[in-house]
């Protein structure tokens, strides 16, 4: 059976700046991304990240993930979305995916912690694989 594959694509969580976000910091972002990544592989999704930098070689980056293999769906994270210091970087990553992805949804998050909700919104969970039950084995 297929795996969906996910890209989270996301800035770098030691290269933003906090100071106007005072309940968030970049550990506090990278443990969040770790879980959101391990919560959708639980789910049996083929999820990883692509964290870039703030522009230098991001698109570069981002293409070079979108090209290892197909993507069903790709989150552009709120660091890159919500600021506008990174709007013209939201802008190119969107014509990256556009172009690398073009059959992959796209979906975006709100804050580090609601990845699954918004990768949900546009795909079902694989369905879970069997495994034998241990019930009544003597074993």
């Amino acid at each position: 059976m297929p795996v969906n594959r996910i890209l989270l694509i996301g800035i770098e969580p030691t290269l933003v700046d906090f100071s106007s976000m005072p309940d968030l910091d970049a550990a506090k972002v990278a443990h969040s991304l770790r879980a959101q990544e391990q919560r959708l592989r639980e789910l049996g999704f083929d999820a990883a990240w692509c964290l870039i930098d703030l522009g230098a070689t991001a698109e570069a980056v981002v293409g070079a993930a979108l090209a290892e293999k197909p993507c069903d769906v790709v989150l552009i994270g709120a660091g890159i979305r919500v600021l506008p210091a990174h709007f013209s970087l939201f802008e190119r990553l969107i014509n990256v995916v556009h172009d690398g992805a073009p059959g992959a949804k796209i979906c975006f998050n709100t804050r580090p912690d609601d990845t699954l909700e918004a990768v949900l919104r546009w795909i079902a969970p694989p369905a879970a694989p069997h495994r034998p039950s241990t019930r009544g084995s003597t074993t």
